[in-house]
């Protein structure tokens, strides 16, 4: 009986649930705890409070904490309450949520480890299987998501990421202020800016108050924009320019490397800046751009497009740009001039990086933190499940969970 209270204290049980039985296997590494109450307790109704007795009772089970290396079971019977308005309902047990089938605490754990490790792994390590994992992440990450409040969000960044081989996306949006993913949804094109201002009006934001989008220059990015959020002004984003140009370049490059075979296996050299080069790179570097080559001409309009950054104000960058497309239009080579075209189109939202500074380089490394952690797991069954991983680790949710 010492034993039986000592897990009951344990365990934080409270009248009128005690333990009654206690079996503990070594040879199978498993501890099982029967709970039972007192013949005659009342019993709250789960609907609306009411008070009552046990109507019946049914066996279940839940998977609690690890006794030190033993997996640890209770076993309660759990009643029914006839209830006056209700009729007859199953109770809430105060050690777990209904149905779930593993106590709190063992749900607060597996939240801790499934923000560390990949699913699978965390599933080999308390010996469950991963679809029962996936189910505890879901819920949680719901909930959290549910009680969310998005009320003060005004400027948002959008960016798609790989969901899995082939052309599968998820586009997600983030809180450019307050650094966290707000939503994310499956697909690339504008219906994914009116489920996102779907959902924010659901979490208490209003699509009339976002004023500020950073997106890449995709034409359903800007179509969504423009139809959903009106009051929205679009800061094309600087790094995806700079990509559009890396692209050119290396364009330029591997035309041009047919008839100039000491470009072969340079393709890092005119992607990269001089400065991040190291001492011997850098020296190669020059010497080809001394031959007069077309890649030599294309990197030159590269860097120079990067200068339009370095203008002190939207007037003079704009004087700038005018200044460069005319260069990039006139340098008789193709890519560029493809680009620098996408440029002009696209100029009234690139300028106004002067007054918003607003870029999508924290989507780029929220990416990287989704890829990695895809990565790790090798790859996840559904799109529902990296969402729900993405809302994880980039969400700052906030959990209700026990400690």
């Amino acid at each position: 009986m010492e034993q039986a209270k000592l897990f009951a204290a344990a365990l934080g049980l409270t009248a009128p649930w005690s333990v009654t039985d206690i079996r503990f296997s070594a040879a199978d590494k498993r501890l099982d705890l029967d709970l039972d109450f007192a013949r005659g307790s009342t019993f709250a109704c789960p609907s609306c409070g009411t008070s009552g007795t046990a109507y019946d009772t049914r066996a279940e089970t839940w998977r609690h904490l690890d006794f030190f290396q033993h997996a640890a079971y209770l076993h309660p019977r759990v009643p029914r309450v006839d209830c006056a308005n209700c009729g007859a309902k199953k109770i809430s047990v105060p050690w777990a949520r209904p149905d779930s089938g593993f106590t709190l605490l063992f749900e607060a754990l597996l939240m801790q480890l499934l923000q560390a490790m990949p699913v699978r792994v965390v599933a080999h390590l308390v010996n469950e299987h991963d679809t029962r994992l996936w189910r505890v992440l879901h819920h949680y990450v719901e909930t959290a998501r549910g009680q969310a409040d998005f009320g003060e969000v005004t400027r948002i960044g959008v960016d798609e990421t790989a969901a899995r081989r082939g052309h599968n996306y998820i586009s997600l949006f983030v809180d450019l202020d307050a650094k966290r993913v707000l939503f994310a949804t499956p697909g690339k094109d504008s219906q994914t800016i009116a489920a996102f201002t779907g959902d924010l009006a659901q979490h208490g934001g209003d699509a009339h108050h976002i004023h500020e989008v950073a997106c890449d220059m995709s034409p359903a990015f800007t179509k969504g924009v423009a139809d959903e959020l009106p009051q929205a002004e679009i800061t094309y984003d600087r790094f995806h320019v700079m990509q559009l140009l890396g692209a050119a370049v290396d364009a330029v490059r591997r035309e041009e490397v047919r008839t100039q075979q000491e470009l072969k296996g340079t393709r890092y050299l005119w992607l990269t800046n001089a400065d991040n080069l190291p001492a011997r790179e850098q020296e190669r570097l020059g010497a080809l751009r001394q031959q007069h080559l077309k890649t030599g001409r294309a990197y030159a309009l590269r860097l120079g497009w990067q200068e339009l950054y370095q203008q002190p104000d939207r007037a003079r960058g704009a004087a700038y740009l005018k200044r460069w497309y005319f260069w990039a239009t006139h340098s008789r080579l193709e890519p560029i001039k493809k680009v620098a075209r996408t440029i002009k189109e696209h100029g009234d939202g690139i300028l106004n990086w002067f007054h918003s500074q607003a870029t999508t380089g924290l989507l780029e490394g929220i990416n990287s933190l989704v890829q990695a952690a895809k990565a790790r797991a090798r790859g996840y069954r559904s799109t529902r499940n990296l969402i729900a991983m993405t809302y994880l680790l980039a969400g700052k949710l906030h959990f209700e969970l026990p400690t």
